[in-house]
């Protein structure tokens, strides 16, 4: 069986280990929301801010017509997220699921959102939604920090809104109460988003994390003669056409404990941000940047970028590291060399 969201094989063996029924087991994992681990245990996916924020939208819309108390959105792995949600008059609130990665800090926050009838589709961010102050990130400066991915996933759930009332479009404010106290937690601020907290997420789903999480990455690294360590969704895209003979495993930024259990032929892939801040987490100080993309972006030649790909090659011990651009341009390769 393959996990729909994140592509990876599930072997026979981790379902005999479960105590849940299979076909339970199952129906959980193909709506994305369950995680079975090599010792039959399981963990559950939330919804990303950005699948949130979609269906707060989506209720919004729909409630102009009548009261919502439930509602259904699409993903970006072409499933379908549903939640229970309070929406009367083009005003709703959807509540953060609860997930089980450990330090999702999003988990229970309101997302409330405005609708009106419209000529066409229009997207707003209002209060705790950060705005962008800085190059570099996948968001333009001076815009509300809504990533692409998610900003299409909001305007496909408030277009089947409107399909759905007949409406010419609809106009969406959307804006998170709490916001502001939340994006104190996060690194948002270093990196030049203010105000608030990013609307992210490439799949629509939270991956879960905890210490045996990072147990059964270990047995299927383990178990692989050809492995690729990759740091997020994209690169798990992009790792899998590039090297479709082998095991792609999700490492995030525990590269180096899955380089550990890892033998034979092995790469590590992902995008500028994780890869060359493994090889020298201290590339950015002093350096005038916030991140590695701004970086790249705005001085591809900075010695910094070479020296940080240089210590990830010796970091690597042996392994091959690829760099990748979120368009999947292949950006640095040790391999090229060899």
């Amino acid at each position: 069986m393959i996990d729909p969201v994140n592509k990876s094989r599930i072997p026979d063996e981790w379902f005999e280990r479960s105590k849940l029924p299979r076909n339970e087991l199952e129906k959980g994992i193909m709506s994305g929301m369950l995680v079975l681990l090599s010792d039959g245990s399981v963990l559950k996916r939330g919804y990303t801010t950005g699948t949130t924020a979609a269906l707060a939208a989506k209720a919004a819309v729909l409630s102009l017509k009548e009261d919502i108390t439930h509602v259904s959105v699409p993903t970006p792995v072409g499933l379908r997220a549903e939640l229970d949600v309070k929406a009367s008059k083009g005003h709703a609130v959807a509540v953060k699921m609860n997930n089980d990665h450990e330090s999702d800090i999003t988990r229970g926050l309101e997302f409330v959102a405005d609708a009106r009838e419209a000529d066409d589709i229009r997207v707003y961010s209002g209060q705790g939604i950060g705005i962008v102050t800085r190059s570099g990130l996948e968001s333009r400066k001076g815009h509300p920090a809504i990533n692409p991915r998610p900003m299409e996933q909001i305007r496909a759930s408030i277009a089947e809104g409107v399909e759905e009332l007949g409406l010419k479009g609809a106009e969406v404010t959307i804006y998170l109460p709490g916001g502001r106290e939340i994006a104190k937690k996060t690194l948002n601020s270093r990196i030049g988003i203010i105000d608030g907290i990013s609307i992210l997420g490439t799949t629509g789903f939270v991956e879960p994390w905890n210490d045996h999480l990072g147990e059964m990455k270990g047995d299927l690294i383990r178990d692989s003669d050809r492995v690729v360590l990759t740091t997020g969704r994209i690169g798990i895209r992009y790792s899998t056409m590039l090297f479709p003979d082998h095991t792609v495993v999700l490492a995030g930024s525990r590269i180096s404990e899955a380089l550990e259990a890892a033998k034979g032929d092995v790469v590590i892939c992902g995008l500028p941000g994780l890869v060359l801040k493994w090889g020298n987490p201290d590339m950015l100080t002093g350096s005038g940047f916030a991140t590695v993309v701004e970086m790249l972006e705005l001085d591809p030649q900075n010695e910094r970028l070479k020296k940080a790909f240089e210590m990830a090659v010796e970091k690597g011990k042996g392994a091959r590291i690829v760099v990748v651009a979120r368009d999947g341009t292949v950006l640095m390769d040790s391999g090229e060399s060899k």
